[in-house]
């Protein structure tokens, strides 16, 4: 992949001679005469390295770095300073602000151009380090020797041989997100950053903010943190129709628009989008756009739920103790053969989800080294009354909002006797936007009575 380039310099000779250089060097460049258009362009897109002047008339460059520094925008750029009156202390002051290296004018080009491969390998290696941080429980490879789990790693290889978008399809909590960073770190791209957005419970206005982002706005959207990686769309189907338009004009086009912004910004992502609905379902619900589908749908990935591999429970309760021993300080405990039997034909409605749930509930609870038939059935065994409650809060913040919008909009029609206006009005809802919603929900008003 090509590094993009900022050169941020008040001497027009300077910069069109640094570009010219650059851009025989394979690098792609773009220039700012002054620290104020550097700062807005910063604004609009991510560099993977700003060469600096310090001395500007507008603004100098340490000043410019500081507020970079303070506003965490050097995580996924590196920054050259250059000057032709440098002291000491300025270096060092530039340094301890995140600068890579400070040179100064007149400028050796071999130097010049040394400096810059070194600043990109250190810039890759403090993404690759951040998110090795970020998601380190997580960066393993799906467990289970069964043969599904197998045929899935299989295609993933598959998959892999190519960068198109690829669209994962499963139940909530049989590990969706696992094979994206799977397929992720085993890319072409695994180099590049892989980000993780959920779009689910939040309005279209924040959905669009949250991917595109705000024109001004100093904070990178999720497709400008993902340039030159991964985006991984947790649940797609919960894009709002006009969030969903805009998205797919903008991979068409390899460009976007930060919203009320003016100039497009280059965009070179792979796209991965997961959902847990039915894709005829979702699409005939008017959930998902037929159009982002057939463009998503190059490449289809299912995941089946737990219950149709289940001989790979052992392995997961095994990796889930350690993991909370490990992670958590738990005390170790052991399940018994008799004990692994009983969950290997549990049905695992919530999946593994559900599984790595009880595994941390018998450890924070139980008080011997063994975990036997006799403890957890009486978990598996309780009744729905018991436990319906409670339930909600154990889902994920999609399918919890739609099961309490559920029965919150049932019961108000049936307090309106199917009325839909009534309904509308009485929870501050637009008619259509109600409609729209009730069919989302699979409600027929119609069938609902006082």
């Amino acid at each position: 992949m090509t590094a993009h380039i900022l050169i941020v310099d008040d001497e027009p000779d300077i910069r069109y001679l640094f570009k010219e250089i650059l851009e025989d060097e394979g690098f792609t460049v773009s220039l700012a005469q002054n620290g104020n258009t550097a700062r807005q362009m910063r604004c609009e897109q991510r560099f993977d390295l700003i060469i600096l002047d310090i001395w500007m008339p507008d603004i100098d460059g340490i000043s410019l770095l500081k507020e970079w520094h303070d506003g965490g925008l050097l995580i996924d750029s590196s920054v050259i300073m250059i000057s032709g009156h440098g002291t000491v202390e300025t270096a060092v002051e530039a340094t301890r602000l995140g600068a890579y290296d400070f040179i100064e004018k007149p400028l050796s080009i071999s130097k010049l151009l040394i400096t810059i491969k070194r600043a990109l390998e250190m810039a890759s290696l403090q993404r690759e380090n951040y998110g090795l941080r970020k998601h380190a429980v997580l960066l393993i490879e799906p467990l289970g020797h069964s043969s599904i789990m197998a045929a899935l790693r299989e295609q993933v290889k598959r998959i892999n041989q190519h960068n198109t978008a690829v669209l994962i399809r499963g139940d909530s909590g049989s590990g969706r997100t696992l094979f994206a960073r799977y397929i992720h770190q085993h890319s072409q791209r695994h180099q590049g950053p892989f980000v993780s957005v959920q779009v689910a419970g939040i309005s279209a206005e924040n959905q669009a903010l949250e991917l595109f982002g705000l024109h001004g706005n100093h904070t990178l959207s999720r497709l400008e943190q993902a340039n030159g990686g991964t985006l991984f769309i947790k649940d797609i189907a919960d894009l709002d129709d006009t969030v969903q338009a805009r998205l797919l004009s903008s991979l068409e086009n390899q460009s976007f628009l930060r919203t009320g912004g003016i100039e497009p910004i280059s965009l070179n992502v792979r796209i991965i989008a997961a959902t847990a609905y039915e894709l005829e379902t979702a699409i005939t619900m008017g959930r998902l756009r037929e159009d982002l589908y057939y463009y998503l749908n190059v490449i289809p990935l299912h995941i089946p739920p737990l219950r149709e591999h289940c001989e790979d429970v052992p392995e997961l309760l095994e990796f889930y103790v350690n993991l909370f021993v490990n992670q958590d300080n738990l005390p170790y405990r052991r399940f018994t053969v008799a004990a692994q039997n009983r969950l290997r034909n549990y049905p695992w409605q919530g999946n593994i989800r559900e599984l790595k749930n009880l595994v941390q509930r018998l450890l924070i609870l139980g008080d011997h080294h063994n975990i036997d038939i006799d403890e957890i059935e009486p978990i598996l065994n309780q009744p729905p009354a018991q436990t319906e409650h409670a339930s909600i809060y154990n889902l994920p913040l999609r399918e919890a909002r739609e099961q309490f919008e559920k029965n919150y909009l049932e019961h108000q029609l049936q307090e309106a006797g199917g009325n839909v206006s009534k309904v509308a009005s009485r929870v501050g809802l637009e008619r259509t936007h109600l409609y729209r919603k009730l069919r989302a929900l699979e409600i027929d008003p119609k069938q609902i009575k006082k």
